[in-house]
C-alpha cells in the first residue's frame, strides 16, 4: 500500500508539473509578438521625388545659359504661359494674357524682363502690333505664344517683322494656328527656338483648334 501510495503521489505531482509547464509555455507564446517574414510584411512606400530646376526643367542649364518654358494656349479655353529664368512672365494666373499673340521682351544679356503685352489678332488693330515690333530695342529677346487666333489680322508688314526676328513660320501663320517662338532683334538667320502647328480638321486635337505647343530648354546669353 505504501508503495502504491507513493506512486500515486508521484503521478499526481508529475501531472501537476506537466500541466503547469504547458500553461506557462502557452502564455509565453501568446504574449510574444508575431513577426512576418520580410517578404510577407508590407514594405513602406518610398516617395520618389524628381528634382525640378528653373522653369520646371528636369536638368539644370549650364552657366551663362537661360532656362525657359513657353506654352501656347489650349483652344480658346486655357491661356498661354511664359517662364524665363524661373520667373513666370505671362500666365492666366497673372491675368496678363489675351486672345491673339502674347509677347514678352527680355534683355538678351542679363535676362531682365523689359515688358510684355497681348495683341488681339482676331478683331484688334494690327498697327499696334507693328508699332510694338518696330520699337523692340537692340539685343532684346522676343518670346511669343499664341492663344485662340493669332493670324486673322496679320498683314505683310507684321509677318516680315517677325521673319526679321528669326521666325520661319510667321509668313504662313493663320486662323487658329498654334505657335511658340523665341527670336531676337537684328538676328542673322533663323531661330532654332520655334514650333508651329497648322489649324486643320484632319489633325486638330481640339474641336476647331490644333494641340497646344510646349517648348522648353536652355538658350545661351547673347544667343544669336
Amino acid at each position: 500500500m505504501r508503495v502504491s501510495g507513493v506512486l500515486r503521489l508521484l503521478a499526481l505531482i508529475f501531472a501537476i508539473v506537466t500541466t503547469w509547464m504547458f500553461i506557462r509555455s502557452y502564455m509565453s507564446f501568446s504574449m510574444k509578438t508575431i513577426r512576418l517574414p520580410r517578404w510577407l510584411a508590407a514594405s513602406p512606400t518610398k516617395e520618389i521625388q524628381v528634382k525640378k530646376y528653373k522653369c520646371g526643367l528636369i536638368k539644370p542649364c549650364p552657366a551663362n545659359y537661360f532656362a525657359f518654358k513657353i506654352c501656347s494656349g489650349a483652344a480658346n479655353v486655357v491661356g498661354p504661359t511664359m517662364c524665363f529664368e524661373d520667373r513666370m512672365i505671362m500666365s492666366p494666373v497673372k491675368n496678363n494674357v489675351g486672345r491673339g499673340l502674347n509677347i514678352a521682351l527680355v534683355n538678351g544679356t542679363t535676362g531682365a524682363v523689359l515688358g510684355q503685352k497681348a495683341f488681339d489678332m482676331y478683331s484688334g488693330d494690327v498697327t499696334h502690333l507693328v508699332k510694338f515690333l518696330k520699337e523692340i530695342p537692340g539685343g532684346a529677346l522676343v518670346l511669343v505664344a499664341s492663344y485662340d487666333d493669332p493670324g486673322t489680322r496679320m498683314n505683310d508688314e507684321s509677318r516680315k517683322l517677325f521673319s526679321d526676328l528669326g521666325s520661319s513660320y510667321a509668313k504662313q501663320l493663320g486662323f487658329r494656328d498654334s505657335w511658340v517662338f523665341i527670336g531676337a532683334k537684328d538676328l542673322r538667320g533663323k531661330s532654332p527656338f520655334e514650333q508651329f502647328l497648322k489649324n486643320s480638321p484632319d489633325t486638330n486635337k481640339y474641336e476647331g483648334w490644333p494641340e497646344l505647343l510646349e517648348m522648353e530648354g536652355c538658350m545661351p546669353q547673347k544667343p544669336f
